[in-house]
């Protein structure tokens, strides 16, 4: 159970209705994450915007397998079992790689990249990503300079900050609020990354 009131899909009125209309899955089915702002619809809306352009737009280039990748690395360094079970599942979808995506997963949970199977730039997405998550105050212009020097661009720069730091920002909700995947069903996102006003989970 959630440690704050939280209001059921068949309970919602109004706007909170619309909104859950919005960001539904299957049999009616919201995620959790989404049904901890239900008394305060106006930080869900916030919450599914940052999510879907962070995540789920056509107009980033990083594969969003890999985008899913760091996610679960973010979640996985601040303890956040729910994201990294609903992140990992959709990594598993994407990839159509079961072996890879477990080899990924084995890796982060060791906190021992360098064993994944990824490569070098990638791995070093993951070094920012980590200091980013573990020592923001740290940061300094050289691991920007890295990223460029492996082939980033600083517009994909600012795609693997924004996804590292709206995992962050899940994470917090998720544990601040006591969420679990209980009743979830894991691996659903907003896949139509074409509009990015549509927000319904499959």
């Amino acid at each position: 159970m959630p440690w704050i009131k939280t209001i059921p899909y068949a309970d919602a009125t109004g706007k909170l209705k619309n909104l859950y209309d919005r960001v539904k899955g299957p049999d009616d089915n919201v995620d959790n994450i989404m049904m901890m702002h239900s008394l305060r619809p106006h930080s869900m809306e916030g919450h599914m915007a940052i999510y879907k352009y962070v995540l789920h737009h056509s107009g980033n280039t990083i594969p969003k397998w890999f985008l899913e990748v760091l996610g679960i690395w973010v979640s996985a360094l601040n303890d956040c079992s729910y994201c990294v079970e609903h992140h990992f599942a959709g990594l598993k979808r994407l990839l159509a790689d079961d072996a890879r995506a477990d080899a990924i997963r084995a890796a982060i949970e060791t906190q021992n990249i360098d064993t994944a199977p990824l490569d070098d730039r990638q791995k070093l997405a993951m070094v920012y990503a980590r200091q980013l998550t573990k020592d923001p105050g740290g940061i300094r212009e050289e691991i920007v300079i890295r990223l460029r020097d492996a082939g980033y661009s600083d517009g994909e720069i600012l795609e693997i900050n924004q996804v590292s730091a709206y995992f962050s920002y899940a994470n917090r909700t998720v544990l601040g609020l006591g969420c679990s995947t209980k009743g979830d069903i894991l691996g659903l996102s907003p896949n139509k990354s074409d509009d990015p006003n549509d927000w319904k989970h499959s």
